[in-house]
């Protein structure tokens, strides 16, 4: 019997501990440790983005509150950490807005080409009242049931732009040409539209595939574009500029619920923060990256991108239907 009672006392206080460890908000001196997962390497400016959101929460709550990063897909890939993040097991994550699509459908306004009409346009939108709404309405669904987490606030991941073996500088160039993209029907649609054929390939898979010819080109920003080595095979680089989706930061609601307001404070502020020190890596990175492209023997282009615009219109009407339509028409209206 003494066996029994101790057992289920160390049991009961095991529990306790787990439970205060994952935020019981009221007791003095408790640490609350967060999980945050990503799918990006280390050496990512997504991923020191993250790495100063963490630094920075610790130093606003004086050590009250901790992150523990799991980066280069440790908990599983963008999806698997939506899942997990709306059951509760995970608290926060990085997932690109277009994955977030496949969640909730106002997201996907920003796979639309053309959204933004340039960086300075991209950042008013996300960090005016248009962003702040958009980050407040994904904890619903369309219906008004919950979402299952919270928008916390936005990275930067850069212009996306297309590159080949052959320069690309109207749409006419991109007839019998494969390209690579995303597994995105927006995507897809919009290779279609310039006259390319869309073709779905993983991104691991995409080094061998340029290499062999099976594709003639592909489109993702500087950066991505350096650290898998396709420089060294697509020597022509277009600054067409024809999607900018941004990677955005989500909190589980079940966490949220947890917290106090004072905590909830500090992981807003501490994402503020974070999103300027990121950005400002990232503008770094990019610039870097598009040195080493040149020093690779990389030509970069420079394109008039009217022509782009005309020719994706069609992609946007297809898309931009009901509460997309909304959201894109308040995007573009933003001066």
């Amino acid at each position: 019997m003494g066996f029994l009672l101790g057992f289920g006392l160390c049991s009961f206080l095991f529990s306790w501990v787990l439970f205060i460890s994952r935020g019981n908000t009221d007791s003095e001196g408790v640490v609350v440790t967060l999980k945050f997962a990503h799918v990006l390497p280390t050496n990512h400016p997504v991923h020191q983005g993250i790495e100063f959101f963490a630094d920075r929460l610790s130093t606003l709550s004086d050590g009250q509150m901790e992150t523990v990063i799991y980066p280069s897909g440790q908990l599983g890939d963008e999806t698997k950490c939506i899942e997990n993040i709306q059951i509760g097991t995970l608290d926060l994550t990085k997932t690109s807005t277009s994955t977030m699509g496949n969640f909730l459908s106002l997201m996907k306004v920003f796979s639309l080409p053309y959204l933004f009409r340039e960086e300075a346009h991209y950042w008013r939108v996300l960090e005016g009242s248009i962003g702040q709404e958009m980050l407040e309405a994904i904890a619903e669904r369309d219906d008004g049931t919950q979402t299952g987490f919270i928008g916390l606030g936005y990275f930067d991941s850069g212009s996306r732009s297309f590159y080949a073996d052959v320069p690309i500088l109207k749409p006419d160039d991109f007839r019998g040409k494969k390209f690579r993209i995303m597994r995105d029907p927006v995507t897809m649609d919009t290779v279609d539209a310039l006259g390319g054929s869309p073709t779905p390939i993983p991104w691991g898979e995409l080094y061998t595939a340029l290499k062999q010819g099976v594709v003639d080109g592909a489109e993702n920003n500087p950066p991505s574009i350096v650290s898998a080595r396709h420089s060294e095979i697509s020597k022509y680089y277009m600054l067409t500029h024809h999607s900018r989706i941004p990677d955005i930061v989500i909190v589980s609601q079940k966490t949220w619920d947890r917290l106090s307001s004072q905590q909830k404070q500090w992981l807003k502020q501490a994402m503020a923060d974070a999103t300027q020190y990121q950005r400002g890596i990232w503008a770094e990175s990019s610039q870097h990256a598009m040195d080493q492209m040149r020093a690779e023997g990389v030509t970069i282009h420079e394109v008039e991108l009217k022509p782009f615009v005309t020719a994706v219109q069609p992609v946007i009407e297809k898309y931009a239907v009901g509460q997309l339509r909304e959201w894109y028409d308040r995007i573009q209206e933003q001066p």
